[in-house]
C-alpha cells in the first residue's frame, strides 16, 4: 500500500459509544495521510473475519483493538496476521505494544464512593451487554467498592438501548420502598433516558427519590430533563492517544503504554444525598 494510500482499520462492536473517539482518531492520523476504515460487527467471531480479510487483502497499514482485557486473543491475532496494532482498554504490563490504558473497574468505584458520599446505600446498576470487558470490569468494580463500604448492590444486564433501560429500570423498582434502589447507574447516556422515563412513570422523583447517574457524558446528559450527573471517560482524548500511539507504530518508534486522562464525575441534578 502506497503512503498516498494509507489506512488503518477500526472494528467495532457498539458505534454510537465511539463517535467522539473516531473524531479525535481521525483527527490525529489526517495530516499524516491516514484514513480510517471503520467496520461494525455484532459479535466477536465477525470482528476476527474482518481482521483477516484485511490482512488477506492488504486493506489496513494496522489496527486499532477496542475494549481490551486481560487474555484477549486479539493482539496475538494481529501479531499472526503482519498487522500493527495499538490496544485500547485493560492492558496488562509487559505486551511490548502500543496502547491506552484504561480503567473502568476503578471508574466503577470512583461512581460508588460518589453515591456512598451522598448517603445511598442501595445502588442498581444497569450495565451494558456480558459480552463486553468493560462491562464485566465495571461490574467487577461495582461489586468490589460496594463489598468495602458495606453497601447493597444489585446489577441488571442491559445491551445500551433505549426500551432496555426502560425494562431494566422496572425491574429494578419493586414495590417496597426498602428493597428499592436510591440511586441508579446507566452504563451508557440512551439506557439513562429510558430509566427517567421508567421513574416518570412511576411517579418517582428525580432526584427526590430516586438519583440517576449516566456513564460517558454527552449532550442528551446535558439535554435531559433533569440533566444528568455523568461520568466523563474523555473518549475524545483517548481517541487522540491511540492516534498518537498508532503513528509511532508505523514509524517503528518504540511502544509506550499511555494511560487514559482520568475519568471523573459531571455533578448536574439528577442526583442528590439521601
Amino acid at each position: 500500500m502506497t503512503d498516498a494510500a494509507r489506512r488503518i482499520g477500526l472494528v467495532l462492536a457498539r458505534e454510537a459509544y465511539y463517535h467522539e473517539f473516531i473524531d479525535s482518531l481521525e483527527r490525529g492520523l489526517a495530516p499524516a495521510g491516514i484514513a480510517v476504515l471503520v467496520r461494525v460487527v455484532p459479535d466477536r467471531a465477525a470482528e476476527t473475519a474482518v481482521y483477516r480479510r484485511w490482512a488477506a487483502a492488504r486493506r489496513v497499514d494496522g489496527v486499532i483493538l477496542v475494549d481490551m482485557a486481560p487474555g484477549d486473543e486479539r493482539a496475538g491475532l494481529a501479531g499472526r496476521l503482519g498487522m500493527p496494532a495499538v490496544l485500547v482498554g485493560d492492558v496488562p504490563d509487559g505486551l511490548g505494544q502500543p496502547a491506552v490504558r484504561t480503567d473502568d473497574a476503578g471508574c466503577a468505584r470512583q461512581a460508588v464512593g460518589f453515591l456512598a458520599g451522598l448517603g445511598h446505600r442501595l445502588i442498581g446498576h444497569v450495565s451494558g451487554p456480558l459480552t463486553a470487558a468493560h462491562t464485566r470490569l465495571r461490574r467487577s468494580g461495582f461489586e468490589t467498592e460496594t463489598r468495602a463500604r458495606g453497601l447493597r448492590l444489585v446489577q441488571v444486564e442491559g445491551d445500551y438501548s433505549y426500551d432496555r433501560g426502560v425494562a431494566a429500570t422496572a425491574t429494578l423498582l419493586v414495590e417496597d420502598p426498602a428493597h428499592r434502589p436510591t440511586a441508579l447507574v446507566f452504563g451508557n447516556d440512551v439506557m439513562a433516558i429510558g430509566g427517567l422515563q421508567a421513574l416518570a412513570a412511576r411517579r418517582l422523583r428525580v432526584p427526590a427519590d430516586v438519583s440517576v447517574v449516566a456513564w460517558d457524558d454527552s449532550a442528551l446528559c446535558r439535554l435531559a430533563t433533569p440533566p444528568l450527573t455523568a461520568m466523563s471517560h474523555h473518549a475524545g482524548r483517548i481517541g487522540g492517544l491511540a492516534a498518537t500511539a498508532m503513528l509511532d507504530a508505523l514509524a517503528g518508534r518504540p511502544a509506550t503504554v499511555h494511560p487514559a486522562p482520568p475519568a471523573h464525575i459531571v455533578v448536574r441534578d439528577s442526583t442528590a444525598a439521601r
